[in-house]
């Protein structure tokens, strides 16, 4: 209840701070830059400066956070990364050659390429075939709120409510877990899934797939109801099948929201910390870069300089992803 209290406290308090600022920013500004009492001449000045002014005192706060916690950290990362063990000691590039020597850090690598050829694709795939067929049911929106609703839980919460689908125990003792409790009552053996090898990353996989089939959903829907009703009926006379406007009319008018789905899903993964950490803490050959770049920035290894190599690897890749994904949200807003 403590707990309750002082996040409400924190959340009020924010919202007062943020009302606060803005009303005392632009009062300032009126009593620096007034509108009354002052000739027609200086009136007209002093409110084109003031409305130069404004957007940068609106915006100040978030250009200076995201200063503070995003671009300062990408040259301390850098600068890091080409430091020893302290972040004191430089020793050049040699943290980047140990990453590429490390065992740990190729079978991280090799994890997250397995996660971005598959989680993408499914997540777009379930959204989009799901988009389709909920705006073709009466209890259409039901549905979608159902389908969206894991995104709403936060991605430690999600990987508890899984460990229980894949909780595992000894044969004999009741399964508690649902994927054995169906397993051994159909006869098989119940496994410890989460430790047997590849298949337990499909399994970690599964979990984020649930989470964002939910976002591609909602994109792609309101991409397919934007689509001319005319397009769709001039196929229809044309007699074409179900199939073939789904695929040779819906799809390909769709397409930039379908690669926007997929390119922001993608950076989601490059970064996918939260689920592996609950599951299996990288055990059992399941590591990633930023469970990874976690451990030895802050648990064991405690070696600042290699942490930040990971990070930087890690931005590296998401980089070009984002880019791209800018410019296909951009083009689709203009309408190319």
């Amino acid at each position: 209840m403590e707990q309750l209290f002082y996040s409400l406290l924190v959340m009020l308090l924010g919202v007062l701070s943020c009302v606060f600022y803005f009303v005392g920013s632009n009062w300032l500004l009126l009593l620096i830059y007034p509108v009354k009492h002052v000739s027609n001449v200086k009136m007209a000045q002093n409110i084109r400066r003031a409305a130069a002014i404004r957007p940068w005192l609106f915006l100040g706060p978030a250009l200076f956070f995201l200063i503070l916690y995003l671009v300062y950290p990408v040259f301390d990362s850098v600068y890091l990364s080409l430091h020893g063990r302290n972040g004191e000691e430089f020793v050049g590039l040699a943290n980047y050659e140990w990453l590429f020597q490390d065992n740990e850090f190729l079978e991280s690598l090799t994890n997250n390429i397995l996660w971005l050829l598959i989680v993408p694709a499914l997540s777009t795939f379930f959204g989009l075939i799901i988009a389709a067929l909920t705006d073709r049911i009466r209890w259409g929106d039901f549905a979608k709120s159902l389908i969206f609703m894991p995104m709403a839980i936060s991605f430690i919460g999600a990987s508890i409510i899984w460990k229980f689908v894949y909780d595992y125990r000894a044969e004999g003792s009741d399964q508690i877990g649902l994927l054995n409790a169906l397993v051994e009552y159909f006869g098989g053996t119940p496994q410890a899934w989460i430790t047997l090898p590849f298949w337990n990353d499909i399994f970690l996989m599964v979990i984020l797939i649930w989470i964002q089939t939910g976002f591609a959903m909602v994109i792609l829907s309101a991409a397919l109801r934007g689509i001319p009703e005319e397009t769709v009926e001039a196929a229809v006379l044309d007699g074409a099948n179900g199939f073939q406007i789904f695929f040779k009319i819906l799809i390909p008018q769709i397409w930039t929201s379908i690669a926007v789905v997929w390119t922001t899903i993608t950076i989601l993964v490059l970064k996918v910390f939260d689920i592996v950490l609950a599951m299996t803490n990288g055990q059992w050959d399941t590591q990633v870069l930023a469970n990874m770049m976690f451990d030895w920035m802050f648990r064991g290894g405690g070696d600042f300089g290699r942490g930040a190599a990971i990070a930087v690897i890690i931005m590296i890749a998401v980089i070009p992803v984002m880019i791209w994904n800018v410019r296909q949200a951009n083009a689709q807003m203009e309408g190319r």
